[in-house]
């Protein structure tokens, strides 16, 4: 027999559910090896925006300020989006993350980030890094790792790809 005292004792120790925001920055590398708590503290500087189809996030050329995370929707990376020249570099869906290297210097950004459809974007920015940095140093120092092995990734990456177009024109 089931005893009702302690049905209502248990009943609120189910662990709260994560929020999309929290389970959306799981996703992303750069915010790999984190604890609860951390996510919980970056969840509170995040800034969450919601974008229309063709809305620019950032603009080629413009000061980088942070990098981005899509919650919903997709965007497309563009350079010489101004001008009938206009090309699309990659198309980003949910979980992709853009911009991060302007977490390290504010250089003008390279290309164009602009929303395919309605979509939710995550940002987190520079100046909120900075900040965790002088507050809780190593914590901010996982996140700066965790970036510096995604950039050396992809520099890889690139210098492969590289390698491979400058075999095939000799």
């Amino acid at each position: 027999m089931k005893s009702p005292i302690w049905e209502n004792i248990f009943r609120g120790w189910n662990k709260e559910k994560e929020s999309d925001t929290v389970l959306t920055l799981k996703q992303v590398p750069i915010f790999a090896d984190l604890t609860e708590k951390e996510f919980t503290q970056i969840e509170k500087i995040i800034h969450k925006r919601n974008y229309k189809p063709k809305e620019f996030i950032f603009k080629e050329s413009a000061p980088g300020v942070g990098m981005y995370i899509i919650m919903k929707g997709s965007v497309d990376i563009v350079i010489n989006s101004s001008t009938e020249d206009e090309t699309i570099l990659a198309t980003m869906k949910e979980g992709n993350f853009f911009g991060e290297l302007t977490l390290l210097d504010e250089k003008p950004r390279s290309a164009a980030a602009v929303s395919c459809e309605n979509s939710v974007i995550l940002g987190f920015f520079r100046p909120d890094l900075l900040d965790l940095l002088k507050r809780k140093p190593s914590f901010g120092i996982k996140i700066l790792l965790n970036l510096a092995s995604i950039i050396g990734d992809r520099l890889r990456e690139t210098n492969e790809k590289l390698g491979k177009i400058r075999r095939g024109k000799k």
